[in-house]
């Protein structure tokens, strides 16, 4: 049998055996929610139809369903290109219930004499429609808002219109943080001016003084207690906001000597964001139980116990205490604060405090998904393989001998013969022994041998770290129109895993492996941690093949746009991520739009376009008309030079003058 008969019957077992694994193997649904693990973290919001198409359940198990895919199609005759948030308001009132039940549950379960306040952070998502929303929703509920910052307070003090509803006041303060803080006491709201420095501390007492005004005062404690993960450094003796045991003690005594002892009330402290571990979250309810009896001890009135935040989110769906998830689910955690809490008042014999808690990621993180396409692909491809000549470079022979007896029984043996003689191409053509032609075709026959090897390891049960690291290097890779530095800075700058998956052709098989890259200029600008089955982690994602459309197929190669829509979603991404977004290479802020369910189905209750190219230009100081005209003056003296004609000249101009009023992101003409 000659070498050509040889691959033919190696291709034809190839393809039987492919068609065996598919015939046992019929894709569904169901294969695609345990691929994506959509049951985990997605419960009760997310799912996917028989269509194939991601649902979403604003409500949860309590209320209708929307097809994502079709609500996009519906946004985009809207005039919303993509990149696009979706905000589910509902999804937003569902959370806060569900965070208010808990503790109303576990309060009646062990008898709790107090109450719970919820207060979401305004810094968590600071957008005008969602901070409405839950000023809104948590009215029946007593939500109030924390502010770390003047211009946070200035939006608490303005949005927040639910009567005696609290308003935490955290983060470094001045004198006009201070002053506003207190005079904002008097219109209804129940301020805490949280103090976390000494010096806070005694700037607090002046204006008060000065002002007249009988204020609510906090102390926001260190705690010993440590947690892990991303946020782990920022807790115990080194944390950058708090009092040491000694500066509480010392500002109580300032409080005391100034006659201000009974304004304070409550005792703040907060273990860093997204804690995975309930055991960290008990020793620190345990300590700071201890440091509140003492300050009922020393003759503080107190009345509040805030918690913080950190209730984490499980982005992975592994229920683990991996740092993208969590070993407890709400009414662990509710159960735990309020025991813990109970427990240590009931032993030193004083009264309960009102619990509160600034869970802001558990509470945003669900309602906002991203939806992005996919632009195009690029992947290791070469051409068809052909014997190369009798008097070809002895490397190119080689490696097609290589190329044609890769085995099971010899594959490994093969790939270090294909990486030695690439290497001896290589380095023959830097000494012009090999002609571009001639490279080129060693290039090739190297990464068929790759391939063929990969394919047979992809089959085994024990494969080499060397070979295996071949899956990654010939996985394609989907250029999506997304900016990661704008619209997902987390996962850049801390590795945040946030779930990503198609929101259509769920019914069909993913053939794919993949990374992401974005539209920017910067190697970091990529995806390329995702949740996986077994492990943490996969540096691949599993995608659908890109569809050509039947003209572009027609006519050969497929380029940009010339396939049929593909569209992704990040999913739980409703925290942080739009305001943390930066303008690198000046992508801006994309559309939005935020959905409400209602008797008849759903309305788009708020859009909120995207940046302009004008708008994010006029970010970085520039002035559209002036950037115009220099150009407009430049194309006059090319016209003068004979250069340009007036047509193209127009053209131009007509292209620059469009272009300032367009969307940042590429769109598809």
């Amino acid at each position: 049998m000659d070498v050509s008969e040889q691959l033919h019957e190696n291709t034809q077992n190839i393809q039987e055996n492919n068609q065996g694994t598919e015939a046992r193997q019929v894709w569904n649904i169901d294969k695609s929610a345990e691929l994506y693990r959509v049951s985990q973290w997605g419960h009760p919001y997310f799912s996917i139809n028989a269509q194939g198409h991601v649902m979403v359940s604003p409500r949860g198990d309590n209320g209708s369903s929307i097809d994502l895919y079709e609500l996009l199609q519906s946004l985009r005759k809207r005039n919303l290109e993509l990149p696009l948030v979706v905000h589910f308001s509902d999804i937003l009132h569902d959370r806060m219930e569900r965070l208010h039940s808990a503790f109303s549950r576990a309060i009646a379960k062990y008898g709790y004499k107090g109450a719970y306040r919820g207060v979401f952070p305004v810094k968590c998502n600071n957008q005008r429609h969602f901070v409405k929303s839950v000023v809104e929703y948590g009215r029946d509920l007593h939500f109030g808002l924390e502010a770390g910052s003047k211009p946070e307070l200035l939006i608490a003090l303005s949005c927040l219109d639910t009567p005696g509803a609290l308003l935490i006041c955290n983060g470094y303060k001045d004198k006009a943080y201070m002053e506003t803080a207190m005079l904002g006491s008097r219109l209804g709201k129940q301020v805490v001016i949280v103090l976390e420095q000494l010096d806070e501390v005694i700037l607090a007492v002046k204006v008060a003084k000065r002002l007249g005004i009988k204020p609510v005062f906090g102390l926001r404690v260190k705690l010993s207690a440590l947690s892990k993960g991303h946020w782990g450094g920022t807790v115990g003796t080194r944390a950058k906001f708090g009092l040491s045991i000694i500066d509480v003690h010392a500002a109580v005594e300032i409080l005391r000597s100034h006659g201000m002892l009974d304004s304070l009330k409550l005792l703040h402290f907060h273990m860093g964001s997204q804690i995975s571990s309930i055991a960290n979250i008990k020793n620190a309810l345990k300590e700071a139980g201890c440091i509140y009896v003492n300050l009922v001890k020393m003759g503080a009135p107190m009345g509040y116990l805030d918690v913080g935040g950190g209730l984490a989110v499980d982005y992975d769906g592994s229920r683990s205490d991996f740092y993208a998830s969590k070993n407890y689910n709400t009414q662990n955690y509710a159960n735990d604060v309020v025991a813990e809490i109970n427990d240590c008042c009931a032993l030193a014999k004083i009264d309960v405090p009102t619990i509160i808690s600034e869970s802001g990621r558990a509470l945003s993180s669900h309602q906002a998904v991203l939806l992005f396409d996919v632009l195009g692909e690029g992947k290791i491809s070469f051409g068809h393989i052909e014997p190369p000549a009798a008097d070809a470079p002895h490397a190119l022979r080689v490696l097609y001998e290589i190329y044609s007896e890769i085995g099971e029984d010899n594959y490994q043996e093969a790939f270090h013969d294909a990486v030695h003689y690439k290497k001896e191409a290589s380095e023959a053509f830097q000494y012009g022994l090999l002609t571009l032609e001639q490279r080129a075709q060693a290039d090739c026959l190297y990464w068929a041998s790759c391939q063929r090897i990969q394919e047979i390891a992809g089959h085994l049960p024990d494969v080499p770290e060397d070979i295996g690291e071949l899956e990654s290097m010939f996985a394609s890779i989907y250029y999506i129109n997304l900016s990661v530095f704008r619209s997902a800075p987390d996962h850049w700058a801390i590795d945040q895993l946030f779930p990503i998956m198609p929101i259509h052709r769920l019914d069909e098989e993913p053939t794919v492996r993949a990374t992401l890259a974005d539209l920017t200029c910067d190697s970091d600008g990529k995806i390329d941690r995702f949740i996986a089955q077994k492990e943490d982690t996969s540096s691949l994602l599993e995608v659908h093949s890109l569809v050509p459309n039947a003209s572009s197929a027609a006519e050969g190669p497929v380029g940009r746009g010339e396939h049929q829509p593909y569209c992704l979603g990040m999913f739980l991404c409703g925290a942080y991520q739009e305001i943390m977004g930066n303008l690198h290479n000046l992508f801006g802020e994309t559309n939005a739009a935020y959905i409400e369910i209602n008797p008849m189905g759903y309305s788009v209750k708020h859009i909120v376009r995207g940046e302009t190219v004008g708008e994010v230009l006029g970010d970085v100081q520039y002035d559209a008309e002036s950037l115009f005209e220099n150009l407009r003056q430049q194309c006059e003296t090319a016209l003068l030079h004979g250069t340009i004609d007036l047509d193209k000249s127009q053209h131009l101009l007509n292209n620059f003058e469009r272009g300032l009023g367009k969307y940042t992101y590429l769109t598809i003409e």
